[in-house]
């Protein structure tokens, strides 16, 4: 009997240590896939650009305005959404919109103006993608800060 109790306990042992580096393996490869996926939106920073141009227009949002323009600029954050785990982007955007004819918002002399925003885009199967999301005046850190109850920010 004493024989069956040491190797329930050995087996116990082993598991416990299997399951700590499995844990510790998968939380690297996870860290890795994230790592590989900040540089992929660098690179994909142009298209990804043209991409929440064409979903942000599509929402009909604001009211009365067309999307002209988006720039990204260099202010870049990373977080991770604490409900799913998704990889979120949050980019520095500058905006420019203009009336549309006969709309309400015509005759407003700001439409014009220049809109500064994060724009924000999430690593999904593999890929990067966006649907047009954007928070109005706050930058990307400030964003984060806003919602920093769902999302946890990922140092590239």
């Amino acid at each position: 009997m004493p024989h069956v109790v040491k190797t329930i306990v050995i087996g116990a042992a082993i598991a416990l240590v299997a399951g700590w580096l499995w844990r510790r393996w998968r939380t690297a490869q996870q860290q890795a896939k994230r790592q590989l996926a900040m540089l992929q939106f660098e690179e994909l920073l142009d298209d990804l650009q043209l991409e929440f141009l064409s979903a942000a227009a599509a929402t009909g949002k604001p009211r009365g305005l067309r999307w002209k323009q988006c720039d990204l600029g260099e202010t870049r954050l990373f977080a991770t959404d604490r409900a799913n785990g998704e990889l979120i982007a949050l980019a520095g955007a500058t905006i420019s919109f203009e009336a549309i004819a006969g709309g309400d918002m015509e005759e407003v002399e700001a439409v014009g103006n220049l809109r500064f925003a994060t724009a924000i885009f999430v690593h999904r199967q593999e890929k990067w993608t966006t649907d047009g999301r954007v928070v109005f005046n706050l930058e990307p850190t400030q964003a984060l800060e806003r919602f920093q109850e769902s999302l946890e920010q990922q140092i590239p």
